[in-house]
């Protein structure tokens, strides 16, 4: 008894002192990151401004008359303003989308994909890596956007809207990761302790997305749609179009010799 006494108290000492000590940011050069990016058994894309070319939700606000106060939060909230599910309730409140609204909005504006993003996933997909798309956008809208690009929707982790029976506007799924900051990590953890992950990357324009890393193994910033100076300074590879992801991993890239000391 005695024993199993002082092991418990060990064990007490040793789990109260990790969690005193402070977190450690994981940081990868630019030649890991891309290292990584060539191996990588999964992808993590964010939606908005990364996989199509907009913000969903502004374009879903204007779509219903109410895009410029929409517009205005949008920006507040990713300059660190509010956190994010405020910004995505007061939003929401302001648009109250109804389901009929929802699918005229669907089946009149068809997802704008950035340049490169569907030769990017399908080479991804032919190469066995599982590909995932991580939104604080809304389920609705994206499922078309996996539909195009032969994402299943188990795939999808994202927020959802809930309606009352006759269709109106009923608030938000507050359940989901994603409707709240350090979401997008939370799904990564998920993902890496269901299938055993040793190389997933994230990829998305966002601070947010920077943030999921870690748990994800590498991070690489998005700019080919609206640049985010943190972002741009932060991540250890930085793109402009996904031509250049295309080009790593079929042999293409042009050497880059900073790549040894960055």
């Amino acid at each position: 008894m005695r024993f199993y006494q002082l092991g418990t108290q060990i064990f007490q000492f040793f789990q109260s002192l990790f969690r005193s000590l402070p977190s450690v940011k994981m940081t990868t050069t630019r030649a890991q990151t891309k290292e990584m990016w060539r191996t990588a058994d999964a992808v993590c894309f964010d939606v908005d401004s990364t996989v199509i070319q907009n913000e969903g939700i502004d374009e879903l606000a204007a779509f219903v008359g109410a895009g410029d106060k929409v517009s205005e939060l949008t920006k507040k909230a990713m300059g660190g303003g509010m956190t994010f599910r405020e910004a995505l309730s007061i939003r929401l409140k302001i648009i109250r989308p109804s389901i009929n609204q929802l699918t005229d909005f669907i089946n009149h504006r068809p997802p704008a994909l950035t340049p490169g993003i569907s030769t990017l996933v399908s080479l991804l997909h032919q190469r066995g890596v599982d590909v995932y798309l991580i939104s604080g956008g809304f389920r609705e809208l994206i499922e078309p956007v996996a539909k195009i690009l032969n994402i299943p929707n188990d795939n999808l982790f994202c927020n959802r809207i809930k309606f009352y029976y006759d269709g109106d506007y009923a608030g938000f799924d507050e359940h989901q990761p994603t409707s709240e900051s350090g979401g997008k990590g939370r799904v990564i953890n998920l993902l890496k302790s269901k299938y055993d992950y040793k190389k997933l990357v994230m990829i998305g324009d966002g601070a947010t997305d920077m943030e999921a890393s870690p748990p994800a193994d590498a991070f690489i910033g998005f700019g080919g749609n609206v640049q985010r100076p943190a972002v741009k300074k932060g991540a250890p590879w930085f793109i402009e179009n996904f031509q250049e992801l295309i080009n790593e991993l079929d042999g293409t890239a042009e050497d880059n010799s900073d790549d040894m000391e960055s």
